[in-house]
C-alpha cells in the first residue's frame, strides 16, 4: 500500500503536538510512504515557522529538521522526484472543488501530487484537505 503525506502529517512525526501519537501509530506499521522535494520544502518552513512564533526554540527546529533528513536518507520516507503532471491536475482541482470546499494553493498541489502518484491513502490532520482528498477518492483514513 502506498501512501502520501502532507506537512500537517509530517510535522506531527517531528515536532510535538496534538496529533503526534496518531501519527505515530500511523507510522509504526512501516509503510510506503511517499514524499517529494515538496513536502520538504513545506517541512522545513513549517518547522522553522515554529522556532519564529516561539512554540520551540531553534535548537529543537534544527533537530527536528536534522531527524527528518535522516530519515529520509534511510528510507523512512521513500523520497521520489516531484511529479511535473500535478501542476495541471492541481488546476484542475481549483477549478472543480475551489468553488464548494475553498482549495487552497497547497492543498490542490499535495491531493494532485498523490494522485499522480497514484497513493492509495492520503495522510493528512488538515480537514480541508482531507476533505479535498476525499473529494476526488483517495482514503484519508489509516
Amino acid at each position: 500500500m502506498t501512501i502520501y503525506v502532507d506537512s500537517s502529517f509530517l510535522v506531527s512525526c517531528y515536532l510535538t503536538d496534538i496529533h503526534s501519537h496518531e501519527a505515530d501509530r500511523r507510522m509504526a506499521t512501516s509503510p510506503d510512504v511517499f514524499i517529494s522535494p515538496f513536502n520538504r520544502y513545506e517541512l522545513s518552513v513549517a518547522i522553522f515557522r515554529q522556532a519564529f512564533v516561539k512554540r520551540v526554540v531553534l535548537p529543537v527546529a534544527v533537530q527536528a529538521f536534522g531527524n527528518f533528513e535522516a530519515n529520509c536518507r534511510s528510507g523512512v520516507w521513500k523520497v521520489i522526484p516531484f511529479p511535473s503532471a500535478a501542476w495541471e491536475t492541481s488546476i484542475d482541482l481549483a477549478r472543480k472543488h475551489g468553488p464548494t470546499l475553498g482549495v487552497r494553493t497547497l492543498d490542490s498541489l499535495h491531493v494532485a501530487c498523490a494522485l499522480e502518484l497514484k497513493a492509495q491513502k492520503f495522510w493528512t490532520f488538515d480537514d480541508r484537505q482531507a476533505r479535498l482528498a476525499e473529494a476526488v477518492g483517495l482514503d484519508t483514513t489509516a
